[in-house]
């Protein structure tokens, strides 16, 4: 069954949005006749081989025993060190790293915020001058953001009352209300954990958030702990890379990667618009993933980790300061989104997928792009650059959610359709920019429409201060069945509801 047909049964689709589309035919027949060169060329080899076979006889095969027992000693020692070369080989090949299953956290009805509540509670702080009330109400209506996203208490409070107490508090329901349903669904024991790697950017107290996390859970005291802060919104990929690095010198062993942002601490009191922008677009959210590079946990293991790819351009000092916290003239504290934003994440991107490309493009796409680059660069010809058809080489694609404009910018470059942006496009709708989390509401979104089957390839990309863009692949290695999923996926209880059409600009209704 295809995966557009198993949404619609799964009670994920509403029939109003088509599947991927398939390339062309021309270009689909290039793509199999190139692919399948080396069995092509191959084939008259094979068959000259298979004559040669049929034609022995046994004196034949009498006289290669004789020369084999001739040159015993050659033979011995030829396996011998076939051997061990296979062996050293084996020993040194970097060890599979499976993702059993993932969860991300949900908060409860008391934590919503509508875009009216928004401008409710932006009115009542009474730090906000009319002009930029505004401004964030102009923002808010064309964020893309949807009615259902969430904040934490302090922040919703009247009034607020954002401390380090409620911080924490924050930090303890995201963190361990994601973990909670992860270990419950995979069904390991906390103390069996021999890694854990948490990211939040912004709040970062003392003890660290991996450190709650070990003294929560009662975690070994040999448990390798790691605690990554002020790397952005890319920090989760970031720490499946440690993750997976980890686990090429820890045997046997699972790791715990937690990522998550903090709002209470980090609403912004001023009234500098580039850093308003954060207010407007950041939500409350987190997930938890559970790595593991035991060879027996492949069978009930949801994905394999093929590549991670990690770019930093924070040589440039233009990157370096797009995102950046610091003090307004009010010496209010708060992260500065500069105008420069969006031309620093394509350079970004553009550097992270030439990377990436050679690893994951089938041969047809790498041979256009070749052919292009060498018909621009050394002859000199006026002709528009190739852009590599990433859709041959991933199904589905979780895109970062930082932004309408960030989503926009990446679908055009790419040329993807609107089935391949309703993960990241829904995500930003129904949760809003969770930070480094969102990549994994997006795959939850994926699963609980039923479009994961095995052997599909998931692209996670995002991109962070510093100025980061990272990289993930994974690749299925099973259906994966929306019904079994109730337990860790946020979106289950009202999948059904989704895509929903996202205006341009969304008006906020002003309270009587």
């Amino acid at each position: 069954m295809s995966a557009a047909a198993h949404e619609t049964t799964a009670g994920g689709g509403d029939g109003k949005r088509q599947g991927p589309r398939r390339p062309g035919y021309l270009k689909l027949g290039y793509h199999i006749v190139v692919s399948n060169a080396v069995y092509v060329l191959l084939a008259p080899f094979a068959a000259a081989l298979a004559l040669r076979a049929s034609r022995l006889t046994p004196s034949d095969l009498a006289a290669a025993r004789a020369y084999l027992l001739a040159n015993l000693q050659l033979a011995v020692s030829l396996v011998s060190v076939a051997t061990a070369l296979a062996t050293v080989y084996l020993a040194r090949r970097p060890r599979a790293v499976y993702l059993l299953d993932f969860a991300c956290y949900k908060p409860g009805p008391d934590h919503v915020v509508t875009r009216e509540t928004f401008m409710e509670q932006s009115n009542k702080a009474g730090v906000f001058t009319d002009d930029n009330l505004a401004f964030q109400r102009k923002i808010l209506e064309r964020s893309g953001l949807g009615q259902g996203t969430y904040f934490p208490a302090a922040v919703l409070n009247s009034p607020p009352n954002p401390c380090m107490a409620e911080a924490r508090r924050e930090a303890e329901a995201v963190m361990f209300g994601a973990i909670d349903s992860l270990l419950a669904k995979t069904g390991v024991r906390a103390r069996d954990i021999g890694v854990v790697v948490v990211n939040c950017s912004l709040f970062n107290p003392t003890p660290s958030l991996s450190a709650m996390v070990v003294n929560h859970y009662k975690l070994r005291g040999n448990v390798a702990s790691y605690n990554l802060g002020g790397m952005g919104c890319s920090a989760g990929l970031i720490s499946i890379d440690l993750a997976k690095q980890l686990l090429q010198v820890h045997r046997n062993s699972y790791a715990l990667v937690v990522s998550m942002e903090n709002i209470t601490l980090n609403w912004y009191w001023g009234n500098d618009r580039s850093m308003l922008m954060s207010n407007c677009l950041f939500r409350m959210g987190g997930a938890a993933i559970l790595l593991s590079n035991r060879a027996a946990d492949k069978r009930r293991s949801k994905y394999q980790l093929v590549h991670t790819v990690r770019t930093h351009h924070g040589t440039d000092d233009r990157a370096y300061r797009c995102v950046f916290q610091e003090e307004d003239k009010a010496g209010r504290v708060g992260v500065a989104l500069s105008k420069d934003l969006m031309a620093v994440a394509g350079e970004a991107l553009k550097t992270n997928i030439t990377t990436l490309a050679p690893l994951v493009l089938p041969m047809s796409e790498q041979i256009l792009f070749l052919t292009s680059l060498i018909g621009k660069k050394i002859f000199g010809l006026k002709m528009k650059p190739y852009i590599p058809d990433f859709k041959m080489a991933f199904e589905h694609f979780c895109i970062h959610a930082g932004g309408r404009a960030v989503l926009d910018t990446i679908e055009k470059n790419l040329e993807l359709s609107d089935w391949h942006m309703e993960p990241s496009r829904m995500t930003l709708n129904r949760w809003g920019n969770t930070s480094s989390s969102s990549l994994w509401y997006e795959l939850a979104y994926t699963e609980a429409k039923g479009r994961v089957r095995r052997g599909h390839r998931a692209w996670q990309i995002a991109f962070g201060s510093g100025f980061k863009c990272n990289s993930a692949v994974w690749r299925a290695l099973k259906d994966i069945h929306p019904s079994k999923e109730a337990r860790s996926n946020p979106w289950i209880e009202e999948i059904h509801r989704f895509p929903v059409e996202v205006p341009k600009v969304e008006s906020v209704v002003s309270s009587p």
